[in-house]
């Protein structure tokens, strides 16, 4: 399903204030003393506590204003209480107190230190972490308000995953999916995608991963999925199978030649397991002979990049190697 502008736009403001607030707090940790990297950066920790606070505050306090204005356009905005904003406020999406997620860019910052890393690069690994820590702490919260908001309403039933723009690929292939209201919202750090809820009157359009790629330029493309990966969506290959092709991903050598090779989806039960063939029992695992769940192919899956390689050139060959090994559905 496609994101309404509505829901986009509410997403975008929540990366407006998770942008503000991850500026706000490098710039503090642009003053933290090399020399006395522990005292100076606790001194400056109540500080950044409340600016992510803040801005965890504005992202949840954002929910219901814009829920209702949603609801009340389609006669469906009844609720069972207001939310509190506060109640997000503080801690992280898994439930730590802000002052201590927040000591995790200094102890990464050690970290490095200890294996003997030049103080500046340390610092910049701290930097980095930093970011994320703010970025994944503010969405988190206002995701969390959302999903709380949803649910206080009986008109809301599930809610489809909005895919921010510059989304990673796992991200991508979850584009338009529809999920219970009462289902987690899967997410990775600083993914900052969000939800839109759905309801019998608001019911927005059909969209999926292969709408968002299409969208895309052939550069954000690259970037996102890699190089090979695009030959081989382009050459029709699905993109969920792709990506998550990555997952399971490694090289072995297969008759003296080293290639790349994935064990996702090599089970009786995957696409490729199915066409691969040659099932054996898993070390350690029982095996089902009625359904084979246990059981993997023995024949390696090749990654994309392997099946181009192999394909020297031959577009054919390359298609029926793809469908061989279950990129193409």
């Amino acid at each position: 399903m496609s994101p309404s502008a509505e829901a986009v736009d509410h997403q975008r403001a929540r990366e407006r204030v998770s942008e503000a607030a991850a500026r706000a707090v490098q710039i503090l940790w642009r003053q933290v003393d090399p020399n006395m990297i522990r005292a100076s950066w606790l001194a400056l920790l109540a500080r950044v506590v409340a600016i992510v606070s803040a801005g965890q505050l504005s992202t949840a306090r954002a929910t219901d204003p814009w829920l209702h204005a949603l609801l009340e356009a389609t006669g469906e905005e009844e609720t069972e209480g207001a939310l509190i904003p506060e109640a997000f406020a503080g801690v992280t999406g898994a439930g730590i107190p802000l002052a201590e997620a927040f000591l995790v860019p200094m102890l990464s910052t050690f970290a490095e230190l200890s294996r003997d890393v030049p103080v500046a690069h340390a610092m910049a690994r701290g930097s980095a972490v930093l970011d994320i820590v703010t970025r994944t702490a503010i969405a988190d919260a206002g995701r969390a308000a959302d999903s709380v908001g949803m649910t206080a309403r009986p008109a809301v039933t599930s809610y489809i995953r909005v895919v921010e723009g510059g989304a990673c690929n796992r991200c991508i292939i979850l584009a338009g999916r529809e999920y219970g209201v009462s289902k987690a919202f899967a997410r990775h750090p600083r993914c900052h995608c969000g939800m839109e809820p759905v309801t019998r009157q608001h019911r927005p359009e059909p969209i999926d991963a292969k709408d968002v790629y299409d969208g895309m330029s052939a550069a954000e493309r690259k970037k996102t999925f890699g190089e090979s990966a695009v030959k081989a969506i382009d050459d029709g290959a699905d993109i969920a199978q792709v990506v998550n092709a990555r997952r399971g991903m490694s090289s072995a050598v297969v008759y003296g030649h080293k290639i790349l090779k994935t064990t996702e989806g090599v089970t009786r039960r995957g696409i490729a397991g199915r066409r691969l063939g040659q099932f054996e029992k898993t070390s350690g695992q029982r095996f089902s002979a009625s359904t084979g769940a246990r059981a993997r192919s023995s024949r390696p899956r090749l990654m994309p990049e392997e099946i181009y390689k192999q394909a020297d050139g031959d577009r054919n060959h390359a298609i029926r190697l793809l469908r061989l090994h279950g990129y193409i559905v």
